[in-house]
């Protein structure tokens, strides 16, 4: 059992999971965090990742992975193949996590993870509710845009076809989907219009 108290990142055990960046900036050495760990106080969940030993992560199992992954890099938003896999407008299977991060960061490596470097971070960002935590995701609006800029025409015309159907729970907004196209300076009118006739 362990005998040095957790009371210096007891701020950090009351989240699902923290980093050892976090713990540094409230005076914790790594070799603490360490002896915590050994001790069984903490269990390592991944690279430079922790949490309370025997505390529930409340994440449905298969988002589990993902929800980890976004949240231990600093700004980072669900993107591309795996937001529109959560929106269910691609049946393309996900084998690794799209996480998008400001142009200007150079965030940590991890498992299962692509990340990708992106300008205009703000638009169409929105939040889902996975269990207790919330995750930063793209819209479905931003997410189309994205995959024509960034993944093949194929994946890219598949999810725009379902999104114009309705098919991802949510009736599609055209004006929406325009307007974040100018903004991203992709020209989608000639795929809505041969969709929409």
């Amino acid at each position: 059992m362990y005998t040095a108290p957790l009371s210096k990142i007891d701020p950090l055990i009351q989240k699902p999971f923290f980093s050892s960046a976090e713990a540094r900036s409230l005076g914790v050495h790594p070799s603490l965090l360490a002896y915590y760990c050994k001790t069984g106080a903490l269990e390592k969940i991944g690279r430079g990742l922790y949490r309370e030993s025997g505390r529930a992560f409340n994440v449905p199992i298969e988002w589990e992975d993902l929800a980890i992954a976004v949240l231990s890099i600093p700004d980072g938003v669900v993107c591309l193949s795996t937001a529109l896999s959560f929106y269910e407008l691609t049946e393309e299977h996900v084998r690794e996590f799209w996480i998008a991060v400001p142009r200007e960061k150079w965030p940590p490596k991890r498992p299962h993870s692509r990340i990708i470097r992106m300008s205009n971070m703000e638009l169409g960002k929105t939040e889902i509710i996975l269990g207790e935590v919330r995750i930063p995701i793209f819209d479905q609006e931003r997410s189309i845009v994205d995959a024509f800029r960034f993944l093949s025409i194929e994946t890219a015309l598949f999810a725009l076809k379902r999104y114009l159907k309705g098919e991802g729970g949510v009736k599609p907004d055209i004006k929406k989907l325009k307007q974040y196209a100018a903004a991203q300076r992709t020209d989608l009118e000639k795929y809505i219009m041969a969709l929409t006739l």
